[in-house]
């Protein structure tokens, strides 16, 4: 970070943020991008020396300065300004007009921690550096403090926001934004991430066109229909070339973004806390302070962006000792039982588990009080003893000694009307005093604004936790906020405050436990954020276990977030999501870039089909660290391909998946491209062992075996469950070069003939290859190159 008199340039290895206090005392911003020198700043700054008709001038003094022509970092109300504005309030004397003027700045090692809402930290790294520049208003004695932190490492500049109240008087925020960045534009595209259960984060392309753009959320929590992250890139940005910018915010409440085309050839960006149905009072000496957010520029296309929020995801947002550990993979007994279980069911189950390798049993919804349906017991973390005679501490024992951890389910937000805690304390729960609530999956929030709930809830799971050998828990939350009130706050400060009050929550649970791996959930991914990582290392990512919508969900959620945060389960087929078949090898190849689990019933799967499970899990296990932590690239594709890969850090182990979704008659010959390895090293490139099962082929078998063979007979549906057939066996050898140009692939299934090396996708396949630097070629590679 470098300062010269009231110029700053904040540094990265790749980036560069300038900004500069002019002679208004305005926060004046000069450039995000590529890394340029502070003497730059006389010629990047942006040139207003003309008026514009109907323009307000800011001072009679001096008729080119005009705030609306200015780029900020930083704005108001009521002089002159009219772009969107991250600030509204009223101030002591009733009127909404703020200017406020710079102080003086200060240069601080490391990350300011909040003292009300999680955020990035930077542990002993003494290359983070913090600047705060410090504001007055001009008529009034308020404070705001613009706090920027700097992470070089990962390209990564995050902001927030301060207020202070040092008037006698009340001062009432309507809205507070984290972050105002004003740039040049340049024919942005901008991209954000929507959707909606069992669809989240698709990606969704548009350009600017000048107007405003506002990416929300209004559901109580960051949501599944619009994510919190959003891109703006110029239009011919690819996955591996051109400038992108990335936005994104800790926060897992109602957020919103707003991009701004504006008349004179500026982007504007606020992004911060949704003022939908905000207010927050001020009193003296009080202050508010905003969600962090988190900003990236890269000029290396979407991935680099992604790589730079990647690294900062894995090293600055997710804590504790799971940080870098690897996770282990579960079986969930959710789709195999739903609520019909009693400990027997569940024990052969987890014997089940443990023959194929399963390393975590998850024990899902309905252990608890009369939860014998998503009508009842919601609340009540009373063991239901009928169901599991000797408790949850008997279960986990049994599970422990089988070699496996236990893990489980709970949905502590929420309550049925049906339970004894509603019985007992009917004012616990969201709802408005003579007014008939709205439900959602037949149960209602409870009121985490509340000491007394919160007190609850801590207690409740607490004791739970703290009865057995627990060593996991997925806390889910099924249902949007409605008939928002609190007793215990104002109306205005009740979205936020639940959100405070969920922190809270999972502080005090979790932090005197840092063993349990926490695995948060809501509905799938309706509150995949930031704020979210910093106290669950992984959230499930959506209840959609199809693979090929899984494609979607994944990809959109890989632009910023890394697949150790990513929770993707193997389940059965058809899915009940979407009625689609898709074969057992696509499931695991997709679900492998995630944190791997299994969720159905594997007394139902065949003999063969156990095998090839028990093989998977086991490759997956050896590949673990390269899934899990390696770098993570997306490809481009055509419509109708997918391309993932995952490269070690030291870049001699990857794992590419292909896969298409519809099939075409007479299928091109496909190319793998696979970037990001060493170009001089020599690899060797192998498909992961895959079996396409014989009912496939159907009543096609009697044209090539000497026997009648019936379609669904009894030898065919027999051999089905014993035997399984080679698909798409390959091999190869070439430099990392050579793999980046692209190396050609065995052919697909073109209407005749089969061998192993055929690759047999059809509709929904796809294909796991692995890459492994020789060493000896390795080691003579790198001796030429120091000669």
């Amino acid at each position: 970070m470098i300062q010269d008199n009231k110029t700053f340039l904040l540094r990265t290895q790749k980036t560069a943020y300038m900004l500069m206090v002019n002679d208004y005392g305005h926060i004046e911003h000069i450039h995000y991008g590529a890394p340029v020198s502070i003497a730059d700043a006389k010629a990047l700054r942006y040139k207003h020396n003309m008026q514009y008709g109907s323009q307000v001038m800011y001072d009679e003094a001096d008729l080119d300065y005009c705030l609306d022509n200015v780029p900020l970092n930083w704005s108001g109300i009521g002089k002159g300004d009219f772009r969107i504005t991250p600030l509204e309030m009223e101030m002591p004397d009733g009127t909404y007009t703020s200017d406020f003027l710079f102080e003086y700045a200060e240069i601080l090692d490391g990350a300011i921690p909040a003292k009300t809402l999680p955020g990035a930290y930077c542990g002993d790294d003494s290359t983070v550096k913090s600047l705060i520049l410090n504001l007055k208003e001009r008529v009034f004695n308020i404070k705001l403090q613009l706090i920027y932190t700097v992470y070089p490492d990962e390209n990564i500049i995050t902001r927030r926001t301060v207020i202070l109240n040092r008037e006698e008087k009340p001062l009432i925020l309507r809205r507070i934004m984290s972050f105002l960045l004003d740039i040049p534009n340049k024919n942005y595209k901008l991209t954000n991430f929507a959707g909606d259960w069992i669809k989240e984060a698709n990606r969704h392309d548009q350009s600017l066109v000048q107007g405003c753009f506002v990416n929300q959320s209004t559901t109580g929590s960051s949501s599944n229909r619009q994510s919190p992250g959003i891109m703006l890139s110029e239009q011919k940005t690819s996955e591996d070339a051109g400038c992108v910018y990335g936005f994104n915010l800790i926060y897992s409440g109602n957020h919103y973004t707003a991009v701004e085309l504006c008349p004179r050839g500026m982007v504007r960006i606020i992004s911060g806390i949704n003022p939908l149905c905000f207010s927050w009072t001020l009193n003296r000496d009080e202050s508010f302070e905003t969600p962090e957010a988190v900003l990236t520029f890269s000029a290396e296309g979407y991935n680099g962006m992604s790589r730079n929020f990647h690294n900062f995801v894995n090293r600055r947002i997710v804590r504790g000792p799971w940080k870098d550990k690897e996770r282990p993979v579960l079986l969930n007994n959710w789709e195999a039982h739903f609520f019909d279980f009693a400990r027997h069911k569940l024990l052969c189950l987890a014997r089940r588990a443990k023959d194929i390798g399963v390393e975590l049993f998850v024990l899902d919804d309905g252990w608890f009080g009369s939860r014998n349906s998503d009508k009842a017991g919601l609340g009540d973390y009373t063991i239901n003893l009928k169901k599991l005679p000797g408790g949850i501490s008997c279960l986990a024992e049994k599970v422990t000694k089988m070699g496996m951890r236990f893990g489980l389910w709970f949905e502590p937000e929420s309550v049925n009307t049906d339970s004894d805690l509603y019985r007992s304390h009917p004012e616990y729960a969201i709802q408005i005093p003579g007014r008939k609530a709205s439900y959602g999956r037949n149960q209602l929030l409870l009121d985490l604004t509340r000491p007394d709930v919160r007190d609850y809830i801590v207690k409740s799971v607490g004791s739970i936790l703290d009865s057995a050998e627990i060593s996991y828990v997925k806390w889910d939350m099924n249902r949007h906020m409605s008939d928002m009130f609190s007793e215990t706050c104002k109306q205005g400060e009740f979205y936020h405050r639940y959100i405070l009050g969920l922190y809270e929550i999972l502080e005090r649970i979790f932090k005197p436990r840092p063993h349990i791996l926490l695995e948060s959930c809501s509905s799938g991914g309706n509150r995949f954020d930031l704020g979210m990582l910093c106290y669950s290392p992984q959230i499930w990512a959506s209840d959609n276990t199809d693979p090929i919508e899984r494609l979607k969900i994944q990809k959109g959620l890989s632009y910023f977030y890394p697949p150790s945060t990513m929770g993707a389960h193997v389940s059965q087929s058809p899915h009940m999501q979407t009625l689609r078949k898709t074969a057992l090898s696509t499931r695991f190849n997709v679900s492998a870039f995630g944190v791997l689990g299994y969720e159905l019933d594997l007394g139902e799967l065949t003999p063969i089909e156990k095998t090839q499970v028990k093989e998977q899990i086991a490759f997956y296990k050896k590949w673990r660290q390269v899934f899990q932590f390696g770098e993570f690239r997306r490809s481009d594709c055509d419509n109708n391909l997918e391309q993932f890969t995952c490269i070690s850090p030291d870049k001699k182990r990857a794992a590419v998946c292909l896969a298409q979704t519809l099939a075409t008659a007479a299928p091109s010959n496909d190319i793998l491209s696979v970037k990001g390895l060493e170009k001089n090293i020599k690899y060797h490139l192998k498909t992961v062992a895959q079996k396409i099962e014989i009912a496939r082929f159907g009543s096609l078998l009697k044209h090539v075996v000497p026997i009648s063979l019936k379609a669904n007979g009894l030898v065919l549906r027999t051999a089905n469950k014993y035997y399984a057939m080679p698909d798409g066996e390959f091999s190869a050898e070439a430099t990392g070069q050579a793999l980046c140009s692209g190396i050609g692939l065995n052919n697909q299934f073109i209407s005749t003939g089969y061998s192993s090396e055929i690759r047999m996708w059809g509709d929904f396949g796809s294909q796991l290859y692995t890459i492994e630097a020789e060493v000896a070629e390795e080691t003579e590679a790198a001796e030429k190159q120091n000669k």
